[in-house]
């Protein structure tokens, strides 16, 4: 009973109009209702309703729990966290595969994305999602996932430790801090290599939070992670493409623009792609001091990754 109310309160929704936001849904709900359900009934299936309608359904208690870092469905009924230990399995089910389906496109259309037959997999962020509404999605439909809807949810945490509560956590010691605090006085271009999940964000922001106050750090992302303590720190952000594919504005040209604002200190991110070639033009140019990450598992893989990276550009 209480999923076919639903399926009404989905219908009249649509039919009306009217935003799902939480007050909208509970109103239809009443509305189809009637008199024919119970006050918990009720509730019951107002919850339901808004698990359909609103935010990121019966994964947003998953996303505000402390420390997790991604929410995996694989199935409707396998839903994982990973809270920095390796992947859990919670107890998170969805009704079917439809239920799943409609959740992530209803996802991707909050990130300006679409996702269906003809599109069946989306990336992107998503606005005012999880408890910092700095939520990373991506989604593959049937039959490229033939056990049903994939969808991933990252949760960025903003990189705002310095260097010395790194060194407190034991991330590195004294020899560690003295080389650190060299590269930084000396005006060292450097990058910062790792794995996924290895805190490369986290040492770049401690380290820029150590920059001289007097000088004025311009960074390029494509979420803004970095977050370091320092008062002339100046963050852009690039644009993803809208549902029609036109708009968007990548790492290359925000390097671009970011070298016309008078940068002391140029950073990226992460370099992930073309973007490399006009980080370093712009190193080899007398921008001493700059800066960036990239996904390299050792430090001997990091030329080879970044001659793949730059022929990625053309170079």
């Amino acid at each position: 009973m209480t999923e076919e109310l639903v399926e009404r309160v989905r219908r009249r929704l649509a039919a009306s109009g009217a935003p799902a936001d939480p007050v909208s849904v509970a109103r239809a709900v009443r509305a189809e209702a009637g008199g024919a359900l119970g006050q918990e009934a009720v509730l019951g299936a107002v919850r339901l309703a808004r698990d359909e309608f609103v935010g990121a359904g019966p994964l947003a208690p998953l996303l505000g729990r402390p420390g997790v870092t991604d929410v995996l469905v694989t199935s409707p009924d396998e839903v994982w966290i990973d809270a920095g230990t390796g992947p859990e399995k919670t107890e998170v089910r969805f009704v079917d595969e439809e239920s799943v389906r409609r959740l992530a496109q209803r996802l991707a259309l909050a990130g300006g994305r679409r996702l269906d037959d003809a599109q069946p997999f989306a990336d992107c962020w998503l606005p005012g999602v999880g408890p910092r509404g700095r939520i990373r999605m991506h989604a593959v439909l049937p039959p490229l996932a033939p056990a049903g809807t994939a969808l991933s949810l990252r949760v960025l945490r903003p990189a705002t430790h310095d260097l010395a509560e790194l060194r407190l956590r034991g991330v590195f010691g004294t020899s560690g801090a003295e080389l650190l605090d060299s590269v930084i006085r000396r005006r060292l271009t450097f990058l910062v290599s790792g794995g996924t999940g290895t805190g490369k964000t986290t040492l770049l922001s401690a380290l820029l939070g150590a920059v001289p106050p007097g000088e004025r750090i311009v960074c390029v992302e494509d979420a803004g992670e970095l977050r370091p303590d320092h008062p002339q720190f100046v963050s852009l952000i690039a644009r993803p493409a809208n549902v029609e594919g036109a708009g968007e504005i990548g790492l290359g040209e925000l390097v671009r623009q970011a070298l016309r604002m008078r940068p002391d200190r140029l950073v990226v991110g992460e370099v992930r792609g073309g973007e490399v070639i006009a980080l370093l033009n712009a190193m080899n140019t007398g921008h001493d001091g700059g800066a960036c990450t990239v996904h390299a598992n050792s430090s001997a893989e990091v030329p080879a990754r970044m001659e793949a990276l730059a022929a990625l550009g053309g170079l």
